[in-house]
């Protein structure tokens, strides 16, 4: 038996949660559903977030992220207060790490103003009234006040809640399984669903399902995982904020930097080291042979051609594996660091990271992707959660969706 809906999301993270919020907003009446492979909510890339809300630094001007990140990071924090949801309102320091990053601390605080998102520059008396366990190898550092921390999976349960209370029908364990492009229909655990536009939030499996609507052929996701330690209470310093390097901003990675979690915990990371398959959290788990050997091809070839700089990033990415490298890249940040303040961590994420197959480099930017009544959100990693709600406003505007 066909079922009918006015609108079908594949994919149940938060940027497809706040689409089908968007989508009530608008069209009160609207018939939504969401379809979710998993049992439940938030077992990737949304539910394993860090929480942290940035305030839109990093990105250049004009950019998708650019447009989307200070506003949604305000929505996010103004919806955590009006439901009760924790918030810290922490803020961040960006530290430089190598002796010519002053420059890009300038480049930094020109994309801050031009984005919408405070930030000032600091003097060494400064950074220390403010971080006094920090080190700045030039003296300088740029502060942002308005960075904060959530905890992505009350903000994912809540935001699940409240859609189904306005009717959206959000169906645990259904796999995409076959779309029929021209009758608007899609296949879903033996049912079949007809809709009037389908919207790919799939995550880390976006790409795929957008192969199959035909559309976003150049792109591959390459998975890269993300390896955070927890800071021992032994530790003889205290991080009030949070703490970040200043990042090379040819590759879409922040560096290993200091979290202070919503529940006081303090952690270090992530990493971003290749990952064997797109759910690959530990050992073999989520490892697909096929998959594998694509992969490795795709990395070999990157390393090999060394488009932004990726051979250097891989090499002390792959290095921060192993705990003392990683404890240099934090101790950077922080001299008195030390390997034994490090404790291991369950914490690990998955970054669902497109990479163009045409132009052989990794993605800087969101990219949206439109085909026969359907939208193809590919590319939704950091800072999608931080900016979903305004994002979604965005992917629908550019959908033409009123």
């Amino acid at each position: 038996m066909k079922q009918t809906a006015d609108f079908i999301i594949v994919g149940a993270g938060i940027v497809g949660l706040a689409i089908a919020r968007e989508l009530k907003l608008r069209h009160p009446e609207c018939h939504v559903i969401v379809l979710e492979k998993e049992r439940e909510i938030g077992l990737h890339s949304s539910g394993r977030n860090s929480g942290v809300l940035h305030s839109g630094i990093y990105y250049p001007e004009n950019s998708r992220k650019a447009k989307v990140c200070a506003a949604g990071a305000q929505e996010m924090a103004e919806y955590c207060a009006q439901h009760r949801l924790p918030i810290a309102r922490l803020g961040k320091v960006i530290l430089p790490v190598r002796a010519d990053d002053d420059k890009q601390l300038e480049l930094l605080l020109a994309r801050a103003k031009s984005n919408g998102a405070r930030a000032e520059l600091l003097n060494t008396q400064q950074l220390h009234e403010l971080e006094p366990a920090a080190h700045s190898i030039t003296g300088k550092a740029l502060y942002s006040p308005d960075t904060a921390v959530i905890d992505p999976k009350l903000v994912l349960g809540h935001l699940a809640a409240t859609l189904q209370q306005q009717g959206v029908e959000i169906r645990y364990g259904c796999s995409f399984d076959e779309v029929l492009v021209e009758r608007s229909t899609i296949v879903s655990n033996g049912a079949v669903w007809h809709y009037g536009r389908l919207f790919n939030t799939a995550g880390l499996h976006a790409d795929r399902v957008a192969r199959a609507f035909g559309i976003g052929r150049q792109y591959t996701i390459l998975p890269f995982k993300g390896i955070y330690y927890r800071l021992s209470e032994a530790a003889d310093f205290a991080v009030r904020h949070l703490i970040y390097p200043v990042p090379d901003l040819r590759v879409p990675f922040l560096g290993v930097h200091f979290t202070k979690s919503i529940n006081g915990h303090i952690y270090l990371g992530p990493t971003a080291v290749p990952a064997f398959g797109r759910e690959n959290y530990a050992g073999w788990q989520g490892v697909e042979v096929d998959e594998l050997v694509h992969i490795i091809f795709n990395l070999c070839k990157q390393y090999a051609r060394n488009t932004q700089g990726f051979r250097q990033f891989a090499t002390e990415e792959g290095l921060r594996f192993f705990k003392p490298h990683f404890a240099a890249a934090a101790k950077a940040l922080v001299p008195k660091l030390q390997v034994k303040h490090l404790i291991s961590s369950q914490k690990v994420g998955l970054r669902a990271q497109l990479l163009d197959l045409k132009k052989q480099e990794l993605v800087m930017d969101f990219v949206i992707e439109h085909g026969k009544n359907s939208t193809h959100v590919l590319n939704a990693v950091s800072p999608a959660f931080t900016s979903a709600f305004s994002f979604a406003r965005l992917v629908l505007n550019e959908t033409g969706v009123a």
